[in-house]
């Protein structure tokens, strides 16, 4: 499944790990050793994410795409 979220990745110094944030999915983010490492890790996190959004019966946010912050 490809997924279209938005995901906001930086490198955190307190961890010593990229962090891959899907600001659009409320709690959802993953982390990795590279860049690369992070983004595969929440695209799976994002699968299981909604999967359980499915599996409660909870609504699951459409992708926006590029989000716009003032």
């Amino acid at each position: 499944m490809m997924n279209k979220y938005e995901m906001i990745i930086h490198w955190s110094e307190e961890d010593q790990l990229f962090i891959a944030e899907v600001p659009e999915l409320p709690g959802c983010m993953a982390d990795g050793h590279s860049y690369q490492e992070a983004v595969s890790n929440a695209e799976t996190i994002i699968n299981e994410w909604i999967e359980t959004a499915k599996n409660l019966g909870r609504t699951i946010p459409k992708p926006k795409g590029k989000l716009m912050y003032a």
